[in-house]
């Protein structure tokens, strides 16, 4: 009986190390990196080069509730991209109400910008970057596949005449429609805002009328070209706050425009789950398949 305790516990600790040096893969960081402004206050994403680079970038919204800050990102969260080779952007914007939904949307622009301009510094290939996020993080991922594209060319700074778009995007339980909430626990019956986001719009959402053009330029659902990139999302069925309805009506729409979006489902699962590091891992698969060959 002793030795088979000791058995256990001894393939308990080695489990436990396997698990710990998979979520700590070698990376060089670089933190505070500065793309642009909001407010008064500086805008910055850090940067975690991997040690055999493929040449993919990943950005990676980092953004729950469209609140977000540098120090909730954790290198463990990229783990598979690291280990898939790509080198990871960990994109922060400042939080609503500070900031609102169509200012950050705006600001997630700025930054895909910011690192097509500066791709080839970090040993990435421009024409391959892709996206990543959950929730809040998963709309702005969107917005980004959806409304990415050239900036002006006669912008005074050059960053923000680069192309803003993505080569593929992955996410998770999506906000893909903010006009029709439908069975989420946010929808207060009006045909406005998420009732726990009245503020996140700025003051003019608060106005049905301005709300339905608010509400649309920032839905992804709304803005499917034929540019769109590959889409994968993953969402859980049993998702009061986020319906997976959010995500089926995405891919239909896009397939009424001659898109395959994949949509996996998770029975059960609600906004977030257990062995979500799995799917991030099948992301980072996902990005490889999708974007090694350009």
């Amino acid at each position: 009986m002793l030795r088979a305790g000791l058995l256990v516990l001894v393939f308990i600790l080695l489990l436990a190390g396997a698990g710990w040096w998979y979520l700590h893969p070698a990376s060089e960081v670089t933190r505070g990196i500065v793309y642009g402004q909001r407010n008064g206050r500086e805008l910055t994403l850090e940067v975690h080069r991997p040690k055999a680079p493929n040449g993919i970038g990943v950005l990676i919204m980092v953004s729950g509730k469209w609140k977000s800050h540098p120090g909730k990102f954790r290198a463990w969260m990229a783990a598979p991209s690291l280990r898939a080779g790509h080198t990871v952007f960990a994109v922060s914007h400042i939080a609503q109400p500070e900031a609102t939904v169509p200012e950050i949307v705006e600001d997630i622009h700025r930054a895909a910008r910011f690192v097509r301009h500066h791709a080839r510094d970090y040993g990435v290939d421009p024409r391959r970057l892709a996206v990543t996020g959950g929730s809040s993080g998963g709309h702005l991922s969107l917005m980004l596949a959806t409304r990415g594209g050239p900036g002006p060319a006669d912008a005074p700074d050059p960053v923000d005449r680069e192309d803003s778009s993505v080569q593929a995007a992955a996410v998770f339980f999506p906000v893909t429609d903010l006009l029709n909430l439908g069975p989420s626990t946010e929808n207060d019956g009006t045909g406005g805002p998420p009732k726990s986001f009245k503020k996140s719009f700025g003051p003019e959402a608060a106005d049905l009328e301005k709300w339905k053009l608010i509400g649309r330029e920032v839905s992804p659902i709304f803005h499917i070209t034929p540019r769109l990139p590959p889409v994968l999302i993953a969402h859980g069925d049993a998702d009061t706050l986020v319906p997976l309805d959010q995500s089926e009506r995405f891919q239909k729409r896009a397939a009424e425009l001659g898109h395959d979006i994949r949509v996996l489902v998770r029975p059960g699962a609600r906004h977030g789950w257990l062995t979500i590091m799995w799917d991030v891992r099948r992301f980072a698969e996902w990005f490889n398949e999708r974007l090694a060959a350009l």
